[in-house]
């Protein structure tokens, strides 16, 4: 019997509306069950103790990085970026897959902020640093980097 995997998607959320839904049809196509935030219930557990939750029942992690920080936490990191150090932590294999240029991505799905662009840069290059990404400009290079990372 041909397993399927669950994998969890991580990104921004407001901007990247298109492109979760093709990673997330680019998955059912590949027989996978995409995880992300669409799916989430209203519940009495705080965001990131769902997030945890979700993440430790996945067998892959996708991040999804563009333009936006995202929104943050109490403490003043991203759930994005909590995300993604969580599935570090848990050694949960991770695909990233990064705009390529951040100059080309529209004003209204960039940072507005200096902080926000501060942390940004600070997370792609965290995310860059630490392990091969894959670098896409449009949502086709998008999906055909995610079937070809995925198979």
């Amino acid at each position: 019997m041909k397993k399927k995997y669950q994998v969890f998607i991580s990104s921004t959320y407001a901007d990247l509306k298109e492109e979760r839904m093709a990673v997330t049809q680019c998955l059912l196509d590949n027989d996978c069950i995409p995880v992300g935030m669409e799916q989430f219930p209203a519940s009495g557990m705080s965001q990131m103790e769902y997030i945890k939750k979700m993440l430790d029942d996945c067998d892959y992690y996708i991040l999804i990085l563009a333009g936006r920080y995202g929104t943050l936490d109490k403490d003043g990191i991203g759930f994005t970026e909590k995300e993604f150090d969580y599935a570090c932590q848990k050694n949960i294999p991770i695909m990233s897959f990064v705009f390529e240029d951040s100059s080309l991505i529209p004003n209204g799905k960039s940072e507005q902020t200096d902080l926000g662009k501060k942390k940004l840069a600070a997370f792609r290059k965290k995310v860059c640093d630490s392990r091969m990404v894959n670098f896409h400009t449009n949502i086709d290079q998008l999906k055909a980097n995610v079937a070809t990372s995925i198979n």
